[in-house]
Formats: structure tokens, sequence, C-alpha cells
């Protein structure tokens, strides 16, 4: 969604041009040795536009006055000339209150790039903006086999949270150890299986891959599969389910969330 050479804000070809969102920080929890959850307040229109899945801008650490983008009437985003230190992320709210202006937003601490950098550093006070928002691209199904590592734990507990009471299935996830497991709201119907790397590098382990290749495909055209972590143990899930599975695009959502290598991006 990132507009690289549109005339910038601070130029002559700025009709049009809406402002960005920007919400500031109002508490920070820990919630797990690895995981940071933000709570950020703003205005009621822009919390409920702000998700499931939210386009973050996340300025540098210690910037007061970010020099934010603007918004075209497309959505495109129209970046500032110069220099401006804006980072945009996309991440899932684990949860948004619109009435009460509340947006809440997991941070994954272990990773190395500017918004993990400000999650780290972020306090009451600091600001943060969005611009666009999209969906978990789920279907509702009988049953449901959901797989992800730790960034992925926003989207997968809005989709357990949203699952009808009679839905069946799995949930493979990933995580460092116990200590990183979270408390989840699910249907009794799908078992929640944590995978723990008990040492081993993130994007470096095959418990997910391992997992799914175990599992059997249940019977019926009822299913649904919703995938992202790592994009190497996401292309190899992928092609499980479409090839073993005969799982069809319609069935199935599998998104790479970072890769290894490169900074982690996403904490859902």
């Amino acid at each position: 969604m990132t507009s690289l050479d549109a005339p910038g804000p601070d130029g002559p070809a700025h009709e049009g041009l809406r402002p960005v969102d920007v919400l500031s920080v109002t508490a920070v929890t820990d919630v797990t040795p690895s995981v940071r959850r933000v709570l950020l307040a703003g205005a009621p229109d822009a919390v409920a536009a702000a998700g499931p899945t939210v386009n973050l801008l996340v300025p540098r650490v210690g910037d007061a006055e970010p020099r934010w983008p603007r918004i075209q009437r497309d959505g495109r985003i129209v970046w500032p000339e110069g220099s401006h230190g804006i980072a945009l992320r996309s991440y899932t709210a684990r949860r948004q209150d619109a009435v009460a202006g509340e947006l809440e937003i997991d941070f994954v601490l272990h990773g190395d790039g500017p918004a993990a950098a400000w999650a780290a550093a972020a306090a009451p006070g600091a600001l943060l903006a969005v611009a666009g928002a999209a969906s978990l691209a789920e279907r509702p199904a009988s049953w449901l086999l959901l797989v992800g590592d730790e960034t992925a734990l926003p989207a997968i507990s809005r989709l357990l949270a949203a699952a009808g009471p009679g839905t069946t299935g799995v949930a493979f996830l990933e995580v460092a150890g116990p200590e990183e497991e979270q408390p989840l709201t699910a249907p009794p119907g799908i078992e929640i299986r944590w995978l723990h790397r008990d040492g081993t590098p993130p994007g470096e382990s095959t418990l997910l891959v391992d997992a799914v290749a175990a599992l059997d495909r249940p019977a019926g055209d009822d299913v649904f599969a919703w995938v992202g972590a790592e994009s190497a143990a996401v292309r190899t899930i992928r092609a499980d389910l479409r090839g073993r599975w005969g799982l069809t695009r319609a069935q199935h959502h599998a998104i790479g969330y970072w890769r290894r290598g490169r900074a982690m991006a996403p904490a859902g």
C-alpha cells in the first residue's frame, strides 16, 4: 500500500490528502517475557477502522514530533519528502473497542526491527499512527486448522474467539517455551497444542511443519486452514495443504509473517 513515487505532502500536489490517524500510548504490559502489549487511545472512528489487521506507522524511538505521511483518496500512503524515520508494519490488533477508543497491539520483542525497538521503549504518551486495515481472510467452517508462531498469536486469538461454539479442529502454536504460552478463549471442540522450541532460535525449528505433516485431513469439505509464521515454514505447510490435503484456495489462507534473516515484523 506504499506509494514510493507520489508527490509528498510537503510538495505542491497535496490536494485530496488526509492526515493519518494518530494514537497515543496509555499503558504498556509485558504479557510474557518476549511479548509486550501496548494499549493505545484514539478517536472512536479511527479505532473502529484499525483492524483486525492494521498498517502501523512506527516512528523512531524518542521522536516526539514524527513527520507523518498522508493518505490519498484511494488509500495510498504519500510519504513526506526527505528523511522521516517512519516505518510501515502490518500487525493484527489483539483487541479493539471503538466505544472506549482503545486498541491493543502485541509486539514480539526478540526481533531487532523498528517496531520491536519502539515497543521496547514505549511509555504512556508515545505516539503511533495507523493507515489502512484489512481482514484476516478467514472463512467460517465446521473444522478449523490454525497454525502460527508468536507473531501470529493475536490473529489466532481473534479467530478462536470468533469461532462458533460447535466448531472443531486444532491449533498448533509455536513459542519459545511454556513461559510464552498465553490464555486463549476457544470453543471446546478446538484442541490447543503448544509447541516449544526449547532453545532453538525462531525460524529454525520445524515444529509447525512437522505437526501439520503428522495430521490427517478431516473428512468432508467444510474445512478451513489459516497459517501465519516464518515465510519458509509457511511455504512448506501451504504445499502440504494444497497437495496432500487437497485444499482449494477458498479453503486456506497461508501468509509469511516474517522471514528468517530479516527483522521480525508483525506480532500477528
